[in-house]
């Protein structure tokens, strides 16, 4: 069940992705090129070929199913920054919304709908 939190606009700029998920408490939402609503969340991994407190972060978009709240798949970006964990997020989080529409759109445009997700990992050498 859901309930409403009021804005708290003194955590931060509502218009920037990491702004947007302190002031609302949640994650910000958006729909895709393909008519889907997604969530945004900030990921980080540990940076490829780097040490130890080097880590790699990106967007990762949370596909909804139209008919109810469930997830139904993903689409991510790139990596967008690397470096301390702290540092990584804060950087990402001050991507605007409209930045990270763009983003989502264009991994959206990635995809092919018409391929189920193991399909993909078997051509991607991941099965």
């Amino acid at each position: 069940m859901g309930q409403f939190l009021p804005a708290d606009l003194s955590k931060g700029d509502p218009n920037t992705l990491g702004g947007y998920m302190a002031v609302h408490a949640r994650p910000a939402a958006f729909e895709g090129t393909d008519g889907a609503s997604y969530s945004a969340e900030i990921v980080t991994d540990p940076a490829p070929e780097a040490g130890d407190q080097v880590v790699a972060g990106y967007i990762l978009f949370v596909r909804w199913r139209a008919s109810d709240p469930v997830a139904s798949g993903h689409v991510e970006t790139e990596y967008l920054a690397t470096g301390a964990e702290p540092e990584v997020r804060r950087r990402i989080g001050t991507l605007t919304l409209q930045e990270v529409r763009a983003l989502l759109n264009s991994a959206v445009g990635r995809t092919s709908p018409s391929q189920p997700w193991w399909e993909v990992m078997r051509e991607e050498g991941g099965a």
